[in-house]
């Protein structure tokens, strides 16, 4: 993979994903799932991103780590933006673009690359990767999952104020 282009904050973020979703090539209607960690580290982020698409014809589903028997999909909420509602069927289940948060590269998530790839192989999908402080790199994720995009976010450095 080589660097397309650099951004800064969350639209550094956000406008990459948003391009990258518009120029898929996937139909409306067609599923975008996100594979990351509950209940609170990636969930907040899969509803910014989603935010940021919500303008598009997509179905979008959260899986709970590899859990697609508990995918839920993701709606938006009037006054409040993109929450995760309803549940899926699993006969429903087929998404064209995966993205995988970088949470579940984390040492204390029991989730493999292996793991991640084995659950996506059966799909004919793009694969996002979005991380922050390069955790897909440093666990070694690019080496074993083909990802069609990777957006490593930096918060270098947080500064705390008083």
């Amino acid at each position: 993979m080589e660097l397309q282009e650099s951004g800064s904050g969350l639209a550094g973020m956000l406008r990459p994903f948003k391009k990258f979703m518009v120029e898929s090539g996937i139909m409306d209607t067609d599923q975008v799932a996100f594979y990351g960690c509950p209940p609170g580290t990636c969930t907040p982020f899969i509803e910014l991103l989603t935010y940021a698409v919500r303008d598009l014809p997509f179905e979008f589903i959260f899986v709970p780590r590899l859990d697609e028997s508990s995918a839920k999909v993701l709606k938006p909420v009037a006054h409040v933006g993109m929450q995760v509602t309803s549940h899926t069927p699993p006969e429903t289940f087929d998404p064209k673009v995966v993205v995988v948060m970088g949470g579940l590269a984390m040492p204390n998530e029991p989730i493999t690359a292996e793991m991640m790839q084995d659950t996506i192989a059966g799909y004919d999908t793009k694969i996002v990767g979005i991380c922050f402080m390069d955790m897909f790199r440093r666990a070694g994720w690019p080496d074993k999952i083909a990802f069609d995009m990777v957006i490593n976010a930096q918060m270098d450095p947080v500064e705390v104020w008083k």
